[in-house]
């Protein structure tokens, strides 16, 4: 466990172990949940489909592509709990490959592609 109070910066730093130097990475999808289970209630989304839902995000410089560094505002919207989980979703694509999900960034979804999936 990592111990942070309401409303203290938590800085997190993800790394592929990788000797591929053409490979990078991509926050897709990052939430704090009160549970370490896949489960929506009382979840606070950080990162959706690469677009950034908490204005306490900020992204920060890295020195390779296999390592990503970011902040935010320790689980605001949490507070009720005592515990929070961190689950986050990264890809990993080819650098240089402008057509991948890397490259694509914030993705919108229509809300008929939304309801599609139910």
């Amino acid at each position: 466990p990592y111990y942070v109070s309401i409303h203290e910066d938590l800085f997190l730093e993800a790394s592929l172990h990788s000797s591929d130097p053409l490979l990078k990475l991509f926050l897709h999808t990052c939430v704090a949940s009160p549970t370490g289970h896949n489960s929506t209630t009382g979840v606070h989304t950080i990162i959706k489909d690469g677009c950034v839902k908490d204005p306490t995000y900020a992204e920060f410089y890295s020195p390779n592509r296999h390592t990503l560094r970011f902040k935010f505002n320790a689980f605001q919207s949490i507070r009720s709990n005592p515990v929070a989980y961190l689950q986050c979703e990264l890809v990993v694509c080819r650098a240089f490959d402008y057509s991948s999900r890397c490259y694509q960034g914030c993705v919108r979804r229509s809300k008929r592609e939304a309801n599609s999936d139910l």
